[in-house]
């Protein structure tokens, strides 16, 4: 089996006979129930190959869907002059960069259709050649924009500035006003216009980018077209059934437990109330390439504006997930560093894990492992800047915990605190000392939460600070700050965090644990089991 990795190109991956899971339905669905849409996907979630299958249907390309759902479906054929510009592959954090890119695809354009002779702007030119399209061919035009989003984000919070007019203004600023003049047009346009879709990571608020013309249809989490981009479960079982067979014999697993592993490492996406399990399939398809399980998705590289943006949040990503939230906390994307929400949500860090209907709230989290670990990884690495490293670090305390060696796992946690550097630990109160050694064991659990791990976890009785439960062993820890160990054990004791694993048969451990503001470290590590 062939698999089109980095192939977004929807002839290529057809006519190189590559495996192409089948997503023609949801396209007539699509080009038949409306005529503006926005889509928002992760990068890397196949929102190229979309746009590239559906400019081939616009151009009437029916001999590359024979065979395929659509061949049935659609009657006419009818091809349309299609106007497609990706910003994908530019870099436009130089001044000018978008003037050119707009300026490149609308002179190839205007070499088919003609020059407005009085059109100077981006706006009157676009509006122009669609008018001009649609009077020459007589078939109303297709815009496909791919990735509309990147001229912004690529400057997002970076401050670059730029000269217009004379004047100094924001780049960010100065693209959203590109980017709004030339999408204004649609409005204007509309007679002339057969079907447009913009795909981007993000949603920009309504008020920047989107003013001026007729709102498209969000379909980002409309139940309709939750699986038009990425691989369902039963697409994966149907199409990739021989490839997750050689991977299961690679692995010495049996077949379900091959489905049971790619699913904890890739699955997990939602993107409407329906809950439709989705697959990165980046990372799939790597991983069938190869035979072998690894991140493929997040090494791929993490979103510099993303970066940016964490920045300006530190100690508060264990508030962030396991929480419901109504829609307008997460979907629609306000320019607010100090609430990074939507954009982690947006961009595939953290996903729809439940919903309720009634009260429009749903719940958000980590998608799966992949994501999980290289996430909080990251977020450890940035927030910590411990010399240890933390990927054999976090192999040698899975190992420790699951042999249940508590010895060695304190040595490991003692000797990763100390390696922090004391001026990312220096606090100037108690309550904000407390609150750096919560949060950096936190990370530190969710770095090696290959196994469940519980923080903050409510109880009839009260929060415990933290459970870790593997197949053999169960571990109850309750920190204290400058305190003593056996307080902590005695506060597991008359809370009785352990009560709920009374009739569990695995072996249960209470740790007290003592940090010291001091040092930086552990000063006390007692175990009751």
């Amino acid at each position: 089996m062939k698999y089109p990795i980095g192939i977004q190109d929807f002839e290529s991956i057809i006519n190189g006979s590559y495996v192409y899971v089948d997503k023609t339905a949801l396209v007539h669905q699509l080009v038949t129930e409306g005529k503006i849409y926005f889509l928002s996907r992760p990068r890397r979630f196949g929102k190229s190959l979309l746009v590239s299958t559906l400019e081939a249907y616009f151009l009437g390309r029916k001999d590359l869907f024979k065979g395929l759902a659509i061949d049935e479906l659609e009657t006419e054929w009818v091809e349309h002059p299609v106007f497609h510009i990706s910003f994908g592959g530019e870099n436009f954090i130089e001044s000018g960069a978008l003037e050119s890119k707009i300026d490149t695809n609308l002179s190839k354009w205007e070499e088919l259709y003609g020059k407005a002779p009085v059109a100077t702007t981006f706006g009157g030119r676009f509006l122009h050649t669609l008018q001009a399209a649609h009077q020459k061919t007589g078939k109303r035009a297709v815009v496909l924009i791919d990735e509309y989003d990147k001229p912004l984000l690529d400057v997002l919070d970076t401050g670059y500035s730029t000269t217009v007019d004379g004047k100094e203004r924001l780049l960010e600023e100065h693209h959203r006003n590109i980017l709004k003049g030339l999408y204004s047009v649609f409005k204007e346009a509309d007679a002339d216009l057969q079907f447009v879709l913009l795909t981007g990571v993000t949603k920009f608020s309504q008020v920047s980018v989107f003013s001026g013309f007729n709102q498209p249809a969000d379909i980002s989490m409309d139940p309709r077209y939750e699986a038009l981009c990425g691989i369902t479960e039963e697409e994966l079982y149907s199409y990739f059934e021989k490839s997750i067979a050689e991977m299961a014999e690679t692995y010495a697993y049996s077949i379900e437990e091959m489905k049971h592993e790619l699913k904890r490492q890739y699955d997990g996406y939602h993107f409407g109330p329906k809950l439709i399990d989705i697959y990165n399939p980046f990372s799939l398809l790597n991983a069938f390439a190869s035979k072998i399980m690894q991140d493929y998705w997040f090494r791929s590289g993490t979103p510099t504006y993303l970066i940016r943006l964490l920045n300006h949040t530190q100690e508060n990503l264990n508030e962030l997930t396991g929480r419901y939230y109504t829609p307008g906390q997460f979907i629609d994307y306000k320019a607010d560093v100090e609430k990074p929400l939507p954009m982690i949500f947006q961009s595939g860090y953290l996903t729809i894990k439940d919903c309720n209907l009634r009260r429009n709230t749903y719940l958000l989290d980590f998608p799966n492992n992949e994501v999980k670990n290289g996430f909080v990884t990251m977020v450890a690495s940035d927030y910590l800047k411990s010399r240890t490293d933390s990927g054999s670090w976090t192999l040698d305390v899975i190992d420790a915990l699951e042999a249940g060696n508590l010895e060695q796992f304190r040595k490991l946690l003692t000797s990763f605190l100390a390696d922090i550097p004391y001026s990312m630990r220096r606090k100037e109160t108690e309550r904000e000392r407390e609150r750096y050694f919560h949060y950096t064991f936190y990370l530190l659990m969710r770095m090696v939460s290959c196994y469940t791990v519980y923080t903050e976890k409510q109880q009839s009785e009260g929060r415990v600070d933290c459970i870790v439960e593997t197949p053999d062993y169960i571990y109850i820890f309750e920190f204290k700050l400058d305190g003593t160990a056996d307080e902590a054990l005695q506060q597991i004791e008359d809370k009785g965090y352990a009560r709920p694993y009374e009739a569990d048969t695995r072996k249960l451990f209470k740790i007290g644990t003592v940090f010291s503001s001091e040092t930086g470290t552990i000063s006390e590590f007692k175990i009751k089991e």
